[in-house]
């Protein structure tokens, strides 16, 4: 099998493994992040009623910060975090989206928690 597509397949099972337990609802939604090869994305998700509350990334006109780096997570994490308690949410589930807990993924999710968001 093919190197890449194998690397594919086993980030979809981790990808799903991961979502078969971790659930946002009204009161404690689910952030999930995301990292391409050039940007950051951030997303509030409330999976009981099936919708995103916000979102912010790294591209586009309303972009919080440009590039990919550990201090643009940092920042994008802040960032979302500051919008998460003007709407009211104190507590959040985090959706590292199959990726491991270190690097930018650490640095974004201890972003948010030194806000004052729980996770």
């Amino acid at each position: 099998m093919d190197k890449v597509l194998d690397l594919r397949r086993r980030l979809k099972a981790r990808k799903f493994r991961i979502r078969k337990k971790v659930r946002g609802v009204a009161e404690r939604p689910r952030v999930s992040v995301y990292f391409s090869n050039k940007n950051i994305f951030a997303q509030i998700i409330d999976d009981g009623s099936g919708r995103t509350l916000f979102s912010l990334s790294t591209l586009g006109k309303k972009a919080v910060a440009k590039g990919k780096n550990r201090e643009t997570a940092k920042q994008v994490g802040a960032d979302l975090a500051e919008k998460a308690k003007a709407a009211g949410i104190t507590s959040m589930v985090f959706d590292r989206n199959g990726r491991r807990y270190h690097g930018k993924v650490k640095d974004f999710a201890e972003a948010i928690r030194e806000k004052g968001i729980l996770m």
